[in-house]
């Protein structure tokens, strides 16, 4: 079987495009489509969403942090028995850091690498036939990047969606369809973007409302016809980052939640392992595992609740004596001595590492990194460089003494400096790897 796949993009954040392929993806699951979703870029929340809409793990691709043999490997594992690919853009279409061609990190950069079309979502709120103006300069900017249709978002109403549309048809765009402005279908927010799939309450309800939106404004023939046959060339796993150990305890609870889903796939695909335990459960990491693993997500949120989790501390200590601890982002606040949360009051972590960190004194730290591995860890050896990205909002107000983890640089080479902290078997990074250079 070949599945076929478009490209939903837009102009910029905000327009609506997590919505509306939330919404597509669980329309066409209804039809009995076998349909999958993958997010372009490093956004760990919203292939979350995905999965929600699909009850099928999702995916990001990213061109900037990803090798291109490692982008066609996993987006042919994606299509594998399926019928129909929607892949979600990051921010605007065309978005992404000066690099090298098609390693920006946009999505425009898999649009080309693929042959895919766009679907383009337009917010017209605000506007009317300006939004043609808009639609035009997509269809001219980049001849290697086809819009193939667009999706009129937030139209305030059907006199609003005549103009609208109406202009964009004269430029010869199909229009497959209009969404009217609903309050009831906007996703809620929080301080790293959308709050996840898991934490929503009546998140499948949610869903449901958007795949009838969907149905009821969108000509979803149209939209399955616009979409390319997937049939692109094998790739390789070789820039993949090999899993940290044979079994792996890996912290999951609602602190502990950013986890690419392809460093999940690939570990078990090598053979690995993985065994969950909860933190905020105050469980410890199983013993017979030979490494552990903190991913990200929201400690600060659930600070006292870590620091009351005895069983948890001291279960980690113990493991860390013979075996390797890693922490990235979230896991490297706990893994620090101190966690200070967003009113101010501290919480004791596990002080396997000397830093400490606050949400109270917020700065926001957002981009792509390089990281040159100053010592072994769960993500690599020492003197390798690994692609991944930062995205948080706390700091570390206290260095500590222990020695960094890495040196680092943004996405264009420019270095940024030490990031960190390595004691013994414990590492940990505010740096979220995602691959292999």
């Amino acid at each position: 079987m070949t599945a076929r796949a478009l490209i939903i993009g837009a102009p910029r954040s905000g327009s609506g495009k997590t919505s509306v392929t939330i919404g597509l993806l669980r329309a066409f699951a209804r039809r009995g489509v076998k349909v999958r979703g993958i997010k372009t870029g490093p956004d760990y929340i919203d292939p979350g969403f995905h999965e929600a809409a699909t009850h099928v793990p999702g995916l990001n691709l990213d061109s900037w942090a990803m090798a291109p043999d490692l982008l066609r490997y996993l987006a042919r594992q994606q299509a594998d028995d399926a019928e129909l690919l929607l892949i979600e853009s990051a921010m605007g279409l065309f978005d992404g850091i000066v690099s090298e061609k098609n390693r920006s990190g946009a999505a425009s950069d898999l649009a080309r690498l693929f042959g895919l079309p766009v679907l383009l979502v337009l917010d017209v709120s605000g506007q009317s036939q300006t939004a043609a103006a808009i639609a035009y300069g997509f269809t001219h900017y980049d001849p290697q990047v086809k819009i193939a249709a667009c999706i009129l978002n937030r139209a305030g109403s059907e006199r609003h969606r005549k103009l609208s549309g109406d202009a964009i048809e004269a430029i010869g765009l199909p229009v497959v369809g209009t969404i009217l402005r609903d309050p009831t279908l906007i996703l809620p927010e929080r301080h790293l973007g959308l709050v996840q799939a898991s934490e929503h309450p009546e998140m499948d309800a949610h869903i449901e409302r958007l795949a009838d939106a969907m149905e009821a404004s969108l000509d979803l023939d149209a939209i399955y016809a616009a979409a390319n046959p997937f049939d692109i060339p094998p790739g390789s796993p070789a820039k993949a980052l090999p899993p940290p150990g044979q079994r792996i305890a890996l912290a999951r609870d609602a602190a502990f939640t950013f986890l690419y889903p392809h460093l999940m796939r690939g570990w078990r695909e090598a053979g690995a392992e993985v065994v969950p335990f909860s933190p905020l459960a105050d469980e410890a990491p199983s013993t017979d595992c030979d490494v552990c693993w903190l991913p990200g997500g929201y400690p600060e949120l659930h600070a006292g609740r870590l620091a009351a989790a005895e069983n948890f501390r001291e279960g980690l200590k113990r493991f860390a004596e013979t075996k390797p601890v890693h922490g990235e982002c979230g896991g490297y606040m706990v893994l620090g001595e101190a966690l200070e949360d967003a009113d101010g009051a501290t919480h004791a972590m596990t002080g396997l590492l000397s830093h400490r960190t606050s949400f109270a004194k917020r700065k926001m730290n957002l981009g792509y990194r390089q990281a040159r591995l100053l010592g072994p860890c769960a993500i690599g050896q020492k003197g390798e460089t690994v692609r991944g990205h930062e995205f948080h909002y706390a700091r570390v107000f206290c260095p500590g003494t222990d020695p960094p983890l890495a040196m680092i640089a943004d996405g264009i080479g420019n270095e940024i400096g030490p990031s960190g902290g390595w004691r013994g078997n414990v590492t940990g990074t505010f740096f979220h790897a995602i691959a292999g250079i």
